[in-house]
């Protein structure tokens, strides 16, 4: 387990270095070919990078944020497009936390203007209210007792219970890790779940509750250059 450990600070290490290249070369390479050729070596390492972490836990999760959702950030980023860019306004600090981690921005005035807006309160800084996370983590513990007597709860229940307690763990992470990098950089963020077990239809739930940053990440990247 130390091994694994060194290997994903090491990885880590490579990504902030070459996000930190991505970030300096924009001042001088402009947007479009040139510039996606200069970071294609960087969009390549990020695919290579995961395959020296052997656990689901670390690896998994690395490769997510940089083989995956880095890479299409970087590739919108080459063309002008996405969180990072202007690129020209945004410092280091800035750069680095958006490109690699599933956040986005939190914008008020696009926020008043959506005409679905999210069920769950949420403040002017992109977050929801503490008691929101209070209670789902209330929700957790209540199920610990059922997971030690799991043999006397019906298989479709505990299944149930174990697809909450992994939304909920995704969601308090990533709230997490957001209060974190708005401590560094005062950034605003936005949520990344709108509470999708409130979705009305399969295309409420994946286009506008779960997992918006993939969503926003896909539509410009994916969906707009092939329509």
């Amino acid at each position: 387990m130390a091994g694994e450990i060194s290997n994903f600070m090491t990885v880590w290490t490579l990504v902030v270095i070459s996000l930190t290249y991505c970030h300096t070369i924009s001042k001088t390479v402009p947007v479009g070919t040139k510039r996606l050729l200069a970071i294609s070596p960087v969009i390549v390492l990020f695919f290579i990078l995961p395959l020296s972490l052997t656990t689901i836990s670390l690896g998994g999760l690395t490769s997510f944020f940089i083989a995956w959702l880095c890479n299409f950030k970087l590739i919108l980023f080459a063309f002008g497009k996405g969180p990072l860019s202007p690129s020209r306004s945004c410092s280091l600090a800035y750069f680095i936390p958006v490109a690699c981690l599933p956040i986005k921005i939190h914008n008020p005035v696009e926020s008043t203007k959506k005409e679905e807006g999210p069920c769950s309160e949420i403040n002017e800084r992109g977050l929801k209210s503490p008691m929101n996370y209070v209670v789902k983590c209330l929700v957790i513990v209540a199920f610990l007792p059922a997971y030690e007597r799991k043999v006397r709860v019906h298989p479709v229940i505990l299944n149930l219970m174990y697809l909450v307690h992994v939304y909920v763990g995704l969601e308090v992470s990533l709230a997490v890790v957001g209060a974190m990098v708005r401590a560094l950089t005062g950034i605003g963020l936005e949520p990344q779940f709108e509470e999708p077990y409130l979705s009305t239809s399969l295309q409420d739930f994946w286009g506008r509750r779960w997992n918006l940053m993939v969503t926003n990440i896909l539509h410009p990247a994916v969906y707009l250059p092939v329509r």
